[in-house]
C-alpha cells in the first residue's frame, strides 16, 4: 500500500482526465429491472444499449455523440423470457438521444451540460446517467477516504477505496454512494404533507433501502487516468412494512467498456446549444404523468369530452367499477390543458347537470393555479350553487399544490361576497385556506407572515364586531394553518398568558386552545409554556384546562415537566380536571407506539405518584381513554383516543372527542377526528344523579326554552389533522325542522312539496368520484430514468333512487291528514361504492413505464326494490319485495400484483403479467424451484347460508392463489391473486315464490291466526295459570313467502302483554307457519324489584329451556344489591360447545381484569352473579360458574348512583326515596334493574 501511495504522489497520471485532441469510443449497457428477485416470479424492466463517442471541443469541454441505440423491454419470468427490442420506441428516443451534447470535464468531475433546445428533460437525464461513469474522484494522498460530491442523485456522501493491480498497473476504484442522505437530493415527495414523519420508527427500520456502488478500472496514461471499464449497481428495496426479504426490488446496472482511443480529425463545430444545468437530475414531465397508464395525448380536449360522455353514460344507472382507468385518464388529461380549455369545457356542460357535476369533481384534481383561477371565475360569475361551491372548495383546496402563487390566489376567496352567502360555505373557505397555508409552510422556512395575515386580521375584526361565530371560525382556520406568527393572536384570547388578553366566552377560549395543536410540532417549548400556564389556572373553566392538558401532552413533555404536572394534580380540587388528567397519563403510560416511548416512561413515574389519590375516580368524572397497538417487526400500528369532558354539575358529557391515528412506513397519519360539543346551559343545573338526568330529557323536549343565539350542539370533523367541517345546531334549526314536520303544517312546508313530488314519481341520481389520496415518491437513478413509489386511492360512490307513492285520500289541508290515510310507497334503486387502491413501484416517464403494480378493487353494492303499505291510525304496515332472481354481489374484493410494461409508441402492446403466474406452469418444470423453499397454494371455497322458505341464500366466496416462501418472507402472503365476495343468490324451490311479504300489525292477523293450533293450546296452558284465557296479541310480525294462491310459508312473531297489580308479563312467540310443533316462546315477568325471563323452544316448547332471574334488595344496614341467576335444563349441543369454550376463557379474562378467583364446586347448569353497590361510584361483584368463582371489589361505574342514606343530609335523597320517585316516573326503577343486569352481568 505504501508503494501505491508513492506512485500516486509521484505520477499524477492516475487522475481521470480526457485529452481534447483525442476521440474516445465506449460501449454502454444500462439495465433496470423491478421484481422480487425470485426465479418463479415475474419481473419487468428496460435496457438501453448504445455506443458513445467523446471528442474534445476545448481543454475542458467535450462533445458526447450517442450512436447505435436500441431500447429493449422485459416482461416475464427470468430465465424464460428475454429482452425484446421496441423499434418504434427506439426510433422516438433516438431522435433526441443521438443529438450531440456538450459537457464540461475536469479531473474526474462532470460540470454543466449544453444541449439543443429540442432535447427534452427526460432524454437529457438519460445523458446525465450515461455521463455518470466519468464522475470519479481519485485522491493522491489517501487510498480510503470519503467526501461529498455532486452527481445525478444530488450532492451525496461518497466512500472510496483504491487498490492497484500490480500486473496490469491499473487502479481499481470502488465508490459507494449513500443516496439515502443527500443534500439537494434529486427526489420529490407529493401528497405526504399531512403525514408527520416518525423519526422513532425510522431509527428502528425503514421501508426503503437505497445504495449505489461503482467499480472503475483506471489506466495510467500521459494525459491522465483513462477509465477503461466501469460496472455500477444500484439497489432499492421497497416494502410497505419493515420486512427484510420478499421486498419489491429495483436493480439498476451500468456497464461501460472502452473500445478504443483515436486522434481527432479536424475541429468539432457543435450546433447551437443551451446550458441545461449540472449533473443533478432535473424533473420534468414525469411529475404530471400518472404511473398507472400511458396514453398518447395528441388532442386532449377531444379525448376529455369523449371520456366524460362515456363515464356519464356508464354510471347513469349505477356505478360502473370497470371505468376506473377512464377516470384516472381524465385526471391525467385535465392536468395538461390550459385555463381557457377548462372554461371551454365548463361552458359546454354548463346546462347539463350530470356532465357538469362530473367535470367539477374531476377538475379539482388539477391541483395547481389553473384550477384556483377556474374556481375564482365561477364564484365571480355566480355559476355555482352553494352546495356545489362548498364541495368544490373543499376538494380543490385540500388537494392543491401549495406554493406562494396558489396561496396568493386563494386569498381572493376570503374577500368575495359569494363566499359569505352561506355559513357552511364561509366556514369551508376559511378552514380550507388554513389547510393550504399549513402545507405551504411545510415547504418554506421561515414561512412568510403574509400567508396567514388575512386570518389574523379576520380574528381581530370579528372581536371588534362582537361576532363570536366568526371569531371561532377564524381561530379554527388559524389552527389549521399552524403558522408560528399566529401565537400572539391566539394568546390574546387565552386568559393569564398575555398582557393584552381580551374577555371572550368559554367557547372562544376552547377554540383558541385547539388552535395551538399544529404549533405543538413547530414550536414545542412555546406551546408547553402556554398550555401549562392555562392548566395551572384553577379559576378557569374545567373544559379549557382539560383542552390545555390535551395539547400539552401532544407536545411529548419530558420527565421533569410530567413530574411537575403530577405534583400539581396532587393538590387539585377540581375532580373533573384531576380525573381527566390522571386517565390521560394512565393511558399514555401503557402506550406501545414509538413516538410515545419516552413519554410513556415519564407517565409511568407519574402514575406511581398519583394512583393512591386519583386511581379510584369513576366514569362519573371526565376521562381520557387511550388504546394503541404497534408491531415492531412490521413497523405498523394504530391508536384511538376517546376524550370525555364533563361539567361539574351534569352527568351528560359536555364534549365527546373520538380520534384515530395510523402508523406506517415511518409516518404518523391522523386519519380522522370527530368532536361533538353540548354547549347549552340547560344541562348545567343540578343533575348529578340518574333521576336528575331523567328530568333533563324532559327539559330538552321543551326546545322553545333554548337560548336564541347559543347553539345547542356544535360538531366538527378533522381529516388528516385538518379541520374540514364545522356546524352548529341552534334553536332556529330545531324550530324550522319542527315546523316542517308538524301535523299542522300545510302547503308552505317543504315536506308537503316533497310528498307532492313523490306522488308524481321521482327519479334521483348522484355520483361522486373522489381521489382520496395520491402519494408519490420520485427520485433519480444512475441510468437517468426516474424510479417512483406511488399510491393512488380512488373512490366512486353513486346512488340511484326511483320512488312513487299513492295516498288515499290525499291530504288537502295539512300533514296530519296522512295519519288517517292509506299510503302505498314503491321504490327501487341501488347504492354502489367502488374503491380502488393502486401501488406502483417502477419506472415512470412520458414515453415508458415499467415496474410492479398492485391493484385492489373493492365494490359495495346495495340494491333494493320494495313497496310499503301503511295505515298509521290502524297501526298496520306491510312490506312487499320480490325474491332474488339473479346472483348479486353485495361486497367483493379483488387483489393481484402484476409486472407491467408500457410504452407510448405501442400502447396496444402493453403487458400486465401476474407476478405469480399460473402455478400449474411451475409444476411442469420443477427444476425452476430447485433449492428453494417455495410453495404454491390455490384455495377456492364457497359457503352459503340458505333460507329456502324465501328462495334466497347469502354466500361467501373466496379464492386465493399463492407462491410464497413462508419460512423466510411473510410478504409473500400478499403476493398473488385474491378474491373474496359476499353474494345474494336465488335458491331453487318446488314452488317459485312471487314475493316476500313482511307485515306488522297491533292486532290479530286474519291470514295466519289459525295456522298453529298446538301453539294456542300451549299458550292456553301457560296463561291459564295467571289469567285463565289467551289475551289478544299486542303486536304481530310475519315474514311470508307468497306463491300464487298457495298457502304462504314463513315465520310469525306474536307478542302478548298482560298487566297485573303485582307484575307485568310479556310473552313473545316465534313460530314457523305450517309447522305445528316448531316454535319458540320467550316470556318476561317484571315487577318493581324482580325481573324474570324464560326462554323455551323446540317441539311444543318442551325440548329446551333457559331461565334468567334478577332481584334487587336493600335491607336495613346493608348496601343495595342485584342478584342474577341463569340456569338451564337442556340446551342444544352447539350451545353447550360455545359455553364450554367461553368458560375456558373466563379465568384468563378475569385475571387480566384483576379479578380474584377460586376453583370450587358450584351448581351445574347455572351461572349466578351478585352485584353490590359499594359506594355511589363503584360496585362489588361476585360471579359463580360451575367449578369457578371470580370476584372483585370497588369496580368503577360509568355513572354516579343514588347517594346512601347515611349521607342523605349532605348529598340528597336516599335509595328508598329515589326508588319511590322513579316509580312515579313510569316505573323507571324496572328499567334500572334491567340496565344493571344487562350491563354488569
Amino acid at each position: 500500500m505504501g508503494c501505491l501511495m508513492f506512485d500516486l504522489l509521484c505520477c499524477p497520471v492516475f487522475l481521470p482526465d480526457l485529452n481534447p485532441k483525442k476521440a474516445y469510443e465506449y460501449k454502454y449497457v444500462g439495465v433496470m429491472t423491478i421484481g422480487r428477485d425470485r426465479p418463479d416470479l415475474a419481473e419487468s424492466g428496460v435496457r438501453i444499449q448504445c455506443s458513445l463517442k467523446i471528442t474534445g471541443v476545448s481543454d475542458q469541454t467535450f462533445l458526447l455523440q450517442i450512436n447505435d441505440l436500441t431500447f429493449d423491454e422485459f416482461n416475464g419470468i427470468p430465465g424464460k423470457s428475454s429482452f425484446v427490442t421496441s423499434p418504434k420506441l427506439t426510433q422516438r428516443v433516438a431522435a433526441e438521444l443521438t443529438q450531440p451534447v456538450m459537457f464540461e470535464y475536469v479531473r474526474g468531475q462532470v460540470g454543466d451540460l449544453q444541449a439543443p433546445v429540442e432535447v427534452s428533460h427526460s432524454v437529457l437525464n438519460i445523458v446525465r446517467g450515461i455521463l455518470g461513469f466519468l464522475q470519479v474522484t481519485v485522491k493522491t494522498t489517501q487510498n480510503i477516504y470519503e467526501l461529498e460530491e455532486l452527481g445525478i442523485h444530488g450532492i451525496c456522501q461518497s466512500n472510496y477505496a483504491i487498490e492497484e493491480d500490480l500486473n496490469s498497473k491499473e487502479l481499481h476504484v470502488t465508490r459507494i454512494v449513500d443516496i439515502k442522505n443527500c443534500r439537494e437530493k434529486a427526489a420529490v415527495y407529493k401528497g405526504m404533507a399531512l403525514a408527520l414523519e416518525n423519526n422513532d420508527c425510522k431509527e428502528r427500520g425503514d421501508n426503503t433501502v437505497e445504495i449505489v456502488q461503482y467499480k472503475y478500472n483506471v489506466r495510467p496514461t500521459e494525459d491522465g487516468g483513462l477509465i477503461t471499464k466501469v460496472y455500477a449497481e444500484e439497489n432499492q428495496l421497497f416494502s410497505p412494512f419493515n420486512v427484510k426479504g420478499g421486498n419489491s426490488k429495483l436493480l439498476a446496472t451500468q456497464e461501460v467498456f472502452l473500445i478504443g482511443v483515436t486522434d481527432s480529425v479536424g475541429n468539432v463545430t457543435p450546433s447551437p446549444m443551451q446550458n441545461r444545468g449540472n449533473q443533478i437530475y432535473k424533473f420534468g414531465t414525469e411529475l404530471n404523468q400518472i404511473p398507472l397508464q400511458l396514453n398518447k395525448n395528441t388532442d386532449p380536449m377531444a379525448k376529455i369530452s369523449e371520456l366524460i360522455e362515456h363515464i356519464v353514460a356508464a354510471n347513469i344507472k349505477q356505478v360502473d367499477n370497470s371505468r376506473t382507468a377512464d377516470i384516472l385518464q381524465l385526471y391525467q388529461l385535465l392536468r395538461l390543458v390550459t385555463l381557457d380549455n377548462m372554461e371551454t369545457l365548463w361552458n359546454k356542460y354548463l346546462g347539463n347537470s350530470e356532465h357538469r357535476r362530473w367535470l367539477l369533481d374531476v377538475i379539482a384534481e388539477v391541483s395547481d393555479a389553473r384550477v384556483i383561477r377556474f374556481l375564482i371565475n365561477r364564484f365571480q360569475r355566480g355559476d355555482l350553487s352553494v352546495n356545489e361551491a362548498t364541495q368544490a372548495v373543499l376538494l380543490t383546496f385540500n388537494h392543491l399544490e401549495a406554493n406562494s402563487e396558489t396561496v396568493e390566489m386563494c386569498k381572493e376567496f376570503l374577500i368575495m361576497p359569494f363566499s359569505r352567502s352561506s355559513d357552511l360555505l364561509w366556514s369551508t373557505v376559511l378552514l380550507s385556506y388554513g389547510s393550504v397555508v399549513y402545507r405551504y409552510c411545510g415547504t418554506v422556512d421561515p414561512c412568510p407572515l403574509i400567508a396567514v395575515q388575512p386570518l389574523l386580521d379576520l380574528a381581530t375584526d370579528s372581536l371588534s364586531r362582537n361576532d363570536e361565530a366568526d371569531l371561532i371560525r377564524s381561530l379554527k382556520a388559524i389552527g389549521n394553518a399552524g403558522h408560528l406568527s399566529s401565537v400572539k393572536t391566539i394568546m390574546k384570547f387565552l386568559p393569564g398568558v398575555s398582557p393584552t388578553v381580551v374577555s371572550v366566552s368559554t367557547r372562544a377560549q376552547r377554540a383558541a386552545v385547539q388552535a395551538l395543536r399544529h404549533l405543538a410540532v413547530r414550536d414545542v417549548h412555546r406551546v408547553q409554556e402556554i398550555t401549562l400556564n392555562l392548566f395551572m389556572q384553577r379559576n378557569l373553566s374545567s373544559e379549557v384546562r382539560m383542552q390545555a392538558c390535551l395539547i400539552l401532552f401532544d407536545t411529548k413533555p419530558p420527565l421533569a415537566l410530567v413530574s411537575m404536572i403530577a405534583s400539581f394534580l396532587l393538590e387539585e380540587s377540581n375532580l373533573q380536571v384531576a380525573s381527566f388528567s390522571y386517565s390521560l397519563i394512565h393511558g399514555l403510560a401503557r402506550s406501545q407506539t414509538p413516538d410515545n416511548h419516552i413519554l410513556s416512561i415519564a407517565c409511568n413515574v407519574a402514575i406511581k405518584i398519583l394512583k393512591p389519590k386519583l386511581g379510584h375516580l369513576s366514569y362519573h368524572y371526565s376521562k381520557a381513554l387511550h388504546f394503541d397497538w404497534f408491531n415492531d417487526d412490521f413497523l405498523i400500528g394504530k391508536s384511538s383516543d376517546i376524550y370525555i369532558f364533563k361539567n361539574v354539575n351534569s352527568y351528560f358529557p359536555s364534549t365527546l372527542i373520538s380520534k384515530w391515528k395510523a402508523y406506517f412506513i415511518g409516518r404518523i397519519l391522523e386519519t380522522i377526528e370527530v368532536t361533538a360539543i353540548l354547549t347549552t346551559s340547560i344541562l348545567t343545573e343540578k343533575q348529578n344523579t340518574i333521576q336528575g338526568n331523567y328530568l333533563c330529557f324532559y327539559q330538552l323536549s321543551e326546545w322553545q326554552s333554548l337560548p336564541e343565539k347559543q347553539p345547542l350542539i356544535s360538531a366538527f370533523a378533522r381529516v388528516f389533522g385538518q379541520e374540514v367541517f364545522h356546524a352548529d345546531l341552534n334553536k332556529d334549526v330545531i324550530q324550522s325542522v319542527m315546523q316542517a314536520i308538524s301535523p299542522k303544517a300545510g302547503k308552505e312546508s317543504p315536506v308537503w312539496n316533497m310528498i307532492e313530488n313523490i306522488q308524481n314519481g321521482v327519479a334521483w341520481h348522484w355520483t361522486k368520484p373522489y381521489l382520496i389520496f395520491e402519494t408519490r415518491y420520485i427520485r433519480a437513478t444512475m441510468t437517468g430514468l426516474p424510479i417512483e413509489i406511488s399510491k393512488y386511492y380512488l373512490s366512486v360512490t353513486g346512488s340511484t333512487v326511483n320512488a312513487k307513492s299513492t295516498i288515499s285520500p290525499p291530504p288537502t289541508d295539512n300533514l296530519g291528514q296522512l295519519l288517517n290515510a292509506d299510503i302505498l310507497f314503491e321504490t327501487d334503486g341501488n347504492v354502489r361504492s367502488a374503491k380502488d387502491l393502486f401501488v406502483f413501484h417502477g419506472i415512470n416517464t412520458d414515453v415508458v413505464q415499467s415496474g410492479a403494480e398492485s391493484i385492489s378493487k373493492c365494490l359495495l353494492n346495495i340494491p333494493w326494490k320494495f313497496s310499503i303499505k301503511m295505515n298509521v291510525k290502524s297501526m298496520k304496515f306491510q312490506l312487499d319485495t320480490p325474491p332474488w332472481k339473479t346472483r348479486t354481489e353485495i361486497l367483493s374484493l379483488n387483489y393481484n400484483v402484476y409486472a407491467v410494461s408500457r410504452n407510448i409508441e405501442d400502447p396496444a402492446e402493453a403487458k400486465m403479467t401476474p407476478m405469480m403466474g399460473d402455478h400449474m406452469e411451475f409444476e411442469e418444470n420443477p427444476q425452476t424451484l430447485k433449492n428453494t423453499t417455495g410453495e404454491s397454494d390455490h384455495l377456492q371455497t364457497k359457503i352459503c347460508a340458505k333460507a329456502p322458505s324465501y328462495a334466497t341464500a347469502m354466500c361467501m366466496e373466496m379464492e386465493a392463489e399463492r407462491a410464497h416462501y413462508l419460512s423466510e418472507y411473510p410478504l409473500y402472503y400478499v403476493l398473488g391473486y385474491t378474491r373474496c365476495a359476499f353474494t345474494l343468490e336465488p335458491v331453487e324451490r318446488n314452488k317459485p315464490i312471487d314475493k316476500i311479504q313482511i307485515e306488522i300489525s297491533n292486532g290479530p292477523n286474519k291470514d295466519t291466526e289459525s295456522v298453529s293450533q298446538s301453539m294456542k293450546i300451549f299458550l292456553s296452558q301457560q296463561m291459564s295459570k295467571s289469567l285463565g284465557s289467551i289475551p289478544d296479541p299486542v303486536l304481530i310480525m310475519t315474514a311470508l313467502a307468497v306463491s300464487g294462491n298457495d298457502k304462504p310459508e314463513g315465520y310469525e312473531t306474536t307478542v302478548y302483554l298482560t298487566q297485573a297489580a303485582e307484575k307485568d308479563e310479556i310473552q313473545l312467540l316465534v313460530s314457523q307457519i305450517g309447522e305445528e310443533n316448531n316454535y319458540m316462546i320467550f316470556t318476561i315477568y317484571i315487577c318493581v324489584y324482580t325481573f324474570q325471563m324464560q326462554l323455551q323452544w323446540g317441539a311444543e316448547c318442551q325440548t329446551y329451556k333457559i331461565n334468567v332471574e334478577a332481584e334487587t334488595s336493600h335491607l336495613p344496614g346493608s348496601n343495595p344489591s342485584v342478584n342474577a341467576t341463569v340456569n338451564w335444563e337442556e340446551v342444544p349441543e352447539y350451545m353447550q360447545e360455545i359455553g364450554k369454550r367461553v368458560g375456558e376463557y373466563i379465568p384468563g379474562v378475569a385475571l387480566l381484569q384483576r379479578f380474584s378467583q377460586t376453583h370450587e364446586k358450584n351448581p351445574e347448569k347455572q351461572i349466578s352473579a351478585l352485584v353490590t353497590l359499594a359506594t355511589s361510584e363503584s360496585i362489588d361483584m361476585r360471579m359463580e360458574i360451575p367449578e369457578l368463582t371470580v370476584y372483585q371489589k370497588e369496580i368503577p361505574l360509568p355513572f354516579q348512583f343514588f347517594p346512601f342514606e347515611s349521607n342523605q343530609q349532605d348529598e340528597g335523597p336516599s335509595i328508598s326515596s329515589s326508588v319511590r320517585l322513579l316509580e312515579i316516573q313510569g316505573k323507571f326503577a324496572v328499567q334500572l334493574h334491567i340496565y344493571i343486569f344487562v350491563c354488569l352481568v
